[in-house]
This record gives structure tokens, C-alpha cells and sequence, in this order.
């Protein structure tokens, strides 16, 4: 028996092959890769605005952190992809993924569930071009959810019968009628910057708050809210369809599926919810033939929803295609919750990098 148990064995004073600063480097930047692909899909992820759908609320420019903590993480549907990419290896049109495995998406608990007025990044459902969970991100405001009942009236959203709050930083399409021939720095002073010249005055997207300093200005004749009538139908409104003659402005009554909600298959809800089912749904074999909905062959009368489906908007209201357009979110294409601005630059290239730096922005909390 071996008393001097407290001694160093031979054997481990030898030491262990040192690593090569090549190799130690490698080691680092796996561990780092892995570390923040980890990060990036169970918890925070960058993303960046890249169009004015939600102005003034977030601006083109705006990079952005999103909470997938909030909702929970999906797993991933397409696991054969570079690490820390979306659809394309950077700065190249090469794809960054192979679909040749396609595995069943799962949501894992998150503290809070999509609530009226969040702020939610989410795929493009319409877009066919790549796989469900690689599709092309947006950014919306969701202003109903699964089981309420949405109309729009005369641009104002009601749910369930009650009007919802606007977001502060709403923005509507005016007509401005001007006296005469004004400067534009009289809009610029009201960060009114999406404006065009039209005969005898001006197209502008402006908050309500923008509007009512406006008027006050002389050099204003008169100024018109821009908005669709009501029984007008727009072919380009959601769902397109004999039945309804919706427009962006004056759209529903529409009840949003529910999980677990079940509805009669008549022809208007075919035309309502048929598509989305076809889309949506993970049936093996359905599709719509007139109006009838075939499920496996045989036509379906009635149908029980698998998911939760959400109506997003742009807070640029008369800017954004959006639900009014494409129709409901499925609740597997939810990606996150829209937390703060980390840096935001205008894209503007007419001024330098710094001087496009807009520094108020950043940590700004999304609203």
C-alpha cells in the first residue's frame, strides 16, 4: 500500500502537449461561434429595420435586439445551415442552408404570450421561396390575436367592439393644401420627411401630434386625411374575394382562428380561412376546389384550428403591406419580441458616417 498518496504520480508531471497559437485560436473562435449561435437562437438576436412600415416608431436604420425569451425559442426547422446566417452566406447570393432535412418545429415555454400592441418579428408567411423558418423577417405590431374580432373603420381599429389604442407614433397619409409656394424645412422642422409635391401642395405620412403643429402654420391652407370609403373594394386586400368589399381602410368584421377554435366550412369562411389552411395547417393532402375546402380527398364541413393566428399592422399606416394585405401570422412563423434600439444610422449616404449616426436612438426602448 502506497502511504505517500499526498506525492505527485510520475506520470502526471509530464506535461500535456502544449496547443499552438494557431490551434488556440481556432479553439476560441469555435467556442465563440457556437456560444453565440446558442445565444442567437434560445434568447436575444440582432435585427435591423430596413423599410418605413413602422415610422415614426422604428426608422429605417434601426438595428434592433429581439427577445425570443419572451414568447420562447422555436426549435430550428432547417438545422443543415452556416452557423450565425439567415438565407445567403454574407455578402454573396450562395445559400446559406440545405433543405434536405425539414424537421417538425416545437415552441419552448416563454414567460409571456402575444398580447395585443406587442411589437413581434415574424417570417413572411406568403413567401414561398424558402423554408418556413428562413423566410424573410418583418416587423409588425400586432393589434389582434387569436379569438378576437377585428374591424377596421374609417382607418381606426376596433377589437371586439372596442377601439384600440393607436400607438404614439401612428402615422396617417394627408393631403396638405398650401397658400403658395413654401419651403420644405417647415416640414423637416416637424420631422415630417416622408413627404412628395403634388398640384398645390404636398402627400405627407405624419403622426396626429405633426399634423395638429401643421396647421397652425400660415403658410397652410388646408390639410385632408387620406383614406379609402367604406364598400369601396380593394383587389389588393386580403382575401381578395367576391364576398367582401374590404379596403385598407375600412376592413372585417374578421374573427382571428384560435387554437382549438372550430368553424363551419360555408363558402365565405372557405374564402376567409380556406388558403391559410392549406398553407398553415401541416394537412398532408388539402386544398380548395370553388368553394369547397378537400381535406384527404373528401370535402371538409367544418374545421378545428391546429395554431394561434395573429393580424400584424405597420404603425405607418398608410405605408405598410401588412395582414391587410397577406392575412394572418401563424404562430410558428413568430420569431420574437422587439426589445430596445442597440444603433441606429441613417441610411442616407449623403453625409458622412458619423454625421448619420442618430445617438438619441440608441437604447431606445421599443414601444
Amino acid at each position: 500500500m502506497n502511504f505517500k498518496f499526498w506525492q505527485k504520480n510520475e506520470a502526471s508531471e509530464t506535461e500535456k502537449p502544449k496547443k499552438s497559437a494557431l490551434r488556440e485560436w481556432v479553439d476560441a473562435i469555435v467556442f465563440a461561434v457556437v456560444a453565440a449561435t446558442f445565444i442567437r437562437w434560445i434568447a436575444i438576436e440582432a435585427f435591423t429595420i430596413p423599410t418605413p412600415s413602422m415610422e415614426k416608431t422604428l426608422l429605417s436604420g434601426d438595428f434592433l435586439f429581439v427577445s425570443k425569451f419572451h414568447y420562447g425559442a422555436r426549435t430550428p426547422q432547417t438545422p443543415l445551415q452556416v452557423p450565425l446566417t439567415h438565407q445567403k452566406i454574407w455578402g454573396t447570393d450562395i445559400p446559406s442552408y440545405l433543405d434536405w432535412i425539414q424537421l417538425p418545429t416545437f415552441r419552448l415555454p416563454g414567460f409571456t404570450d402575444i398580447k395585443n400592441g406587442d411589437v413581434v418579428v415574424f417570417n413572411y408567411p406568403v413567401e414561398s421561396e424558402y423554408p418556413m423558418d428562413l423566410r424573410t423577417n418583418y416587423i409588425k405590431r400586432c393589434v389582434a390575436i387569436g379569438g378576437d374580432e377585428l374591424e377596421i373603420k374609417d382607418s381606426e381599429v376596433f377589437i371586439n367592439g372596442k377601439a384600440l389604442d393607436n400607438p404614439p407614433m401612428r402615422q396617417n397619409g394627408y393631403y396638405v393644401k398650401t397658400k403658395n409656394q413654401v419651403n420644405e424645412r417647415i416640414f423637416k422642422k416637424l420631422d415630417i420627411t416622408d413627404l412628395m409635391p403634388v398640384p398645390n401642395g404636398y402627400l405627407v405620412h405624419a403622426t396626429d401630434e405633426n399634423i395638429k403643429r401643421l396647421k397652425e402654420n400660415d403658410a397652410i391652407e388646408n390639410i385632408v386625411l387620406l383614406k379609402e370609403e367604406k364598400g369601396v373594394s380593394s383587389e389588393k386586400v386580403f382575401p381578395n374575394s367576391k364576398y367582401f368589399d374590404w379596403n385598407m381602410d375600412n376592413f372585417g368584421p374578421l374573427k382571428l382562428p384560435a387554437k382549438d377554435m372550430t368553424i363551419k366550412l360555408d363558402s365565405i369562411n372557405v374564402a376567409l380561412y380556406g388558403l391559410m389552411i392549406v398553407k398553415y395547417e401541416r394537412l398532408e393532402k388539402a386544398e380548395i376546389k370553388g368553394d369547397k375546402l378537400l381535406i384527404d380527398g373528401k370535402e371538409a364541413t367544418e374545421y378545428t384550428f391546429k395554431q394561434n393566428y395573429y393580424f400584424m399592422m405597420g404603425d405607418n399606416r398608410k405605408n405598410s403591406l401588412d395582414s391587410r394585405v397577406w392575412g394572418f401570422v401563424p404562430e410558428d412563423h413568430v420569431i420574437g419580441r422587439g426589445l430596445l434600439v442597440w444603433f441606429s444610422i441613417d441610411p442616407d449616404p449623403s453625409t458622412s458616417f458619423f454625421d448619420r449616426i442618430r445617438a438619441s436612438r440608441i437604447g431606445n426602448i421599443i414601444r
